[in-house]
């Protein structure tokens, strides 16, 4: 299952008549519906053009051919896996090994079509830009703000993470327009993280979703949106694959920022570290 199905597939419920049709088409015939014009797509699916555009944009696609051209590019590259594995009863560890090292291999894929290079250096911009950076998260999103945290304050930016939707707001309302906010939600409908986000937005703040592939609230209320994959499914997952992938947006953002600022970020690096070393004992100590 590619991320961009799994995405229209879940809101097929929340869709208005005629959009629901056409997502019932896409789901059905997506590799003719990759070959079609956006004339003839809305003729098969008894739409409209402007449907067809209103259904794109609605999944964050800039116009048709962007999307056809990402559905494409899916299609085409397909993984022979096509379901994550959830936990099995009695499944025999060597199956678990392979199981969850091929959940995390597939997440992590799925996340890397699902993003726009766009999207991320100007999330890049804006975190090396910013005067002040916050991070929103709760539950296992909340590690995953905990981890950009870690990484942020290394390289000398002043950055919070919170988990408590009062001070996730407290903290939103004194944010300017020189700050950025960055909610983390896998389902992308987290209310104490939106609220968040929508606050830090009033003030003027830069604001940054990472939330699952397709239309969600999150991804709504942000100037720039970051996208993980959607394809993690079962009552017993325990949120894994969907971690991971939030880890590999994180990363990729720490890393964009420290590479395109070599100069002024590694220095800070090699001194946070040196400093931890000297203070925690770890520094080897120089023959008298």
């Amino acid at each position: 299952m590619m991320s961009i199905l799994n995405a229209i597939r879940e809101k097929l419920d929340a869709l208005h008549l005629k959009e629901r049709e056409l997502a019932e088409f896409l789901l059905e015939r997506p590799e003719q519906a990759v070959q079609m014009t956006i004339s003839d797509l809305a003729q098969q699916a008894g739409s409209s053009t402007a449907t067809v555009s209103r259904f794109c944009r609605s999944f964050h696609f800039q116009n048709f051919a962007d999307f056809k051209m990402r559905l494409a590019a899916e299609l085409a590259r397909q993984p022979a896996q096509a379901q994550y594995q959830d936990i099995v009863a009695g499944n025999p560890l060597q199956e678990i090994v392979s199981a969850i090292t091929a959940n995390h291999i597939r997440s992590i894929t799925d996340t890397t079509r699902s993003l726009d290079l766009q999207q991320l250096k100007a999330a890049v911009s804006a975190l090396h830009s910013a005067k002040r950076i916050d991070l929103y998260g709760v539950g296992t999103s909340g590690t995953i703000a905990q981890d950009f945290f870690h990484k942020l304050i290394r390289i000398g930016k002043a950055a919070n993470a919170y988990s408590d939707p009062h001070m996730q707001i407290t903290s939103a309302a004194s944010l300017t327009e020189r700050d950025v906010a960055v909610g983390i939600s896998y389902s992308g409908e987290t209310p104490e993280t939106v609220h968040a986000l929508r606050s830090a937005k009033e003030q003027g703040a830069v604001t940054i979703s990472i939330a699952k592939f397709g239309n969600n609230t999150l991804a709504d209320a942000a100037d720039i949106r970051l996208f993980t994959s959607t394809s993690e499914e079962g009552m017993r997952r325990g949120d894994m694959a969907s971690r991971m992938a939030q880890l590999h947006v994180v990363d990729i953002l720490f890393t964009g920022l420290v590479s395109e600022h070599f100069g002024v970020y590694v220095p800070r690096l090699e001194h946070s570290f040196h400093m931890v070393r000297r203070y925690t004992g770890q520094e080897e100590r120089k023959p008298q």
